[in-house]
């Protein structure tokens, strides 16, 4: 393989850098993967299981029968007897720690009384039936389901819909088999990318649409799930992963670059870890580091991929204060700070998907045991959307209950507004319960 050798580029406010401009602006979405969603979404729509069996046909290269779609239940009996004691343990486990900062994090009822005795409030039930879409393509991310699913779970949903692309004959991996037996998974389809989404969406024959689609995916997976949103709800925009790490002359440099290339190993190519220091010897400790690891990596083709994309960048710049803002520019969707005094720099942080903090955190602790879900957003779309919560598979209802006080007090407010915006019907539904007449339509606001 080529001889990796990433430069180091140096940037302050004074001196502006194309490279990092460009590195800055990737797209959230792409305009090849948006025209095939919406083709093969169409179609979904319109033919519904004829059609999602010719996209996997087409683009999964699977004859797929209308029988084989749907996962038996014998299939996830054969997936639990094949794995050892030892990854069915560690499965669990995943799954209880991120149950239990789930349920930790659920937002109760609550009602507070109004000064005459009526009550206001919020009751929180959860949605009843959800799609999860789980990626199988270079990895089986058996861990999406476990941040996914256990969620849903956790919520009460009752019904919880997976799909994940199958192998060539069929097969699914036990170990995503046997998280969404754990999680409570009802039913399971071997069909991914566009028509995954369709499915759910559009809802098939003998399968019912969803109420709400969440999960990663690549590009035509993003594509698609924007294109059926306000058919369903949806999560978040989440695409290609992306790591960022701030770091001063505190840290290892060995782990840094461990911590850059664990992203960079997913597959896709477009994948983005960003380095920034106010170490001229960190960065090129770090550079070197990961010229010497790439190739002695499993996946070392994958990650050369994102190299030759420019999807690496190691910074250096003058101060930590302005590498902060380069991150809050750069909204990543995971962010390691590895810095002397951490706490200083926390509260400036406001836009990146998750924080891991100090040295004894990397980022793969929040992929698969920390407990926050891994499902976060990517492109620059932490400026406006969270990551994937145990609310996200709630409903929330506001609760009003007024005495005739309530009412009486509230009713200038009422009025005063039905005035403004010219809605008299808004008034009458107020003053009727007083015995007050409605008054007559004159000709401005006839």
């Amino acid at each position: 393989m080529k001889t990796v050798n990433l430069r180091v580029v140096r940037w302050s406010p004074a001196r502006r850098s194309r490279t990092v401009e460009v590195f800055m602006k990737r797209p959230a979405f792409d305009a090849q993967a948006e025209a095939r969603a919406e083709e093969i979404l169409a179609d979904i729509k319109r033919r519904g299981l004829p059609a999602v069996l010719a996209a996997i046909s087409s683009i999964e290269k699977i004859a797929m029968r209308a029988t084989e779609l749907r996962v038996s239940p014998r299939e996830f009996e054969q997936a639990e007897a094949l794995l050892s004691e030892e990854t069915k343990a560690r499965i669990r486990e995943a799954h209880e720690r991120v149950a239990a900062f789930a349920k930790q994090s659920m937002r109760p009822d609550w009602q507070m009384t109004t000064p005459h005795g009526g009550v206001l409030g919020e009751t929180f039930t959860p949605l009843q039936r959800v799609g999860v879409y789980v990626p199988g393509g270079t990895a089986p991310l058996a861990s999406t389901v476990i941040m996914t699913a256990t969620l849903a779970q956790t919520a009460g949903v009752p019904e919880i819909v997976a799909c994940t692309p199958c192998a060539k004959d069929r097969t699914i991996r036990p170990e995503i088999l046997y998280a969404m037996q754990i999680c409570g998974i009802s039913e399971a389809y071997r069909v991914g990318g566009i028509q995954a989404i369709g499915l759910m969406a559009y809802g098939i024959r003998h399968v019912e649409p969803v109420l709400k689609i969440v999960g990663p995916g690549n590009a035509y997976v993003t594509a698609a799930k924007r294109q059926v949103y306000g058919t369903v709800a949806l999560d978040l925009v989440a695409g290609p992963s992306e790591i960022a790490v701030l770091a001063d002359d505190s840290a290892n440099p060995d782990w840094i670059a461990a911590d850059l290339l664990s992203q960079a190993e997913h597959g896709s190519g477009h994948e983005r870890s960003l380095f920034i220091t106010d170490s001229e010897a960190l960065a090129q400790a770090v550079s070197e580091a990961i010229a010497r690891r790439i190739p002695a990596m499993s996946r070392r083709e994958l990650v050369m991929r994102v190299v030759q994309n420019s999807g690496i960048l190691l910074l250096t710049v003058p101060s930590i204060e302005q590498g902060v803002s380069l991150i809050n520019r750069f909204s990543p969707e995971h962010f390691e700070l590895m810095v002397r005094d951490p706490d200083r720099w926390l509260s400036q942080i406001h836009t990146s998907g998750a924080v891991f903090v100090g040295p004894w955190t990397p980022e793969s602790a929040g992929d698969f045991a920390a407990g926050p879900s891994h499902v976060l957003p990517t492109g620059g779309a932490g400026r406006m959307f969270n990551g994937l919560t145990v609310e996200d598979f709630r409903h929330r209802t506001s609760l009003v209950r007024y005495t005739e006080k309530d009412l009486e007090d509230a009713l200038p407010v009422i009025t005063r507004f039905a005035d403004i915006e010219g809605l008299d019907g808004h008034r009458w539904a107020g003053t009727i319960r007083f015995g007050i007449p409605a008054e007559e339509p004159n000709e401005s606001n006839a």
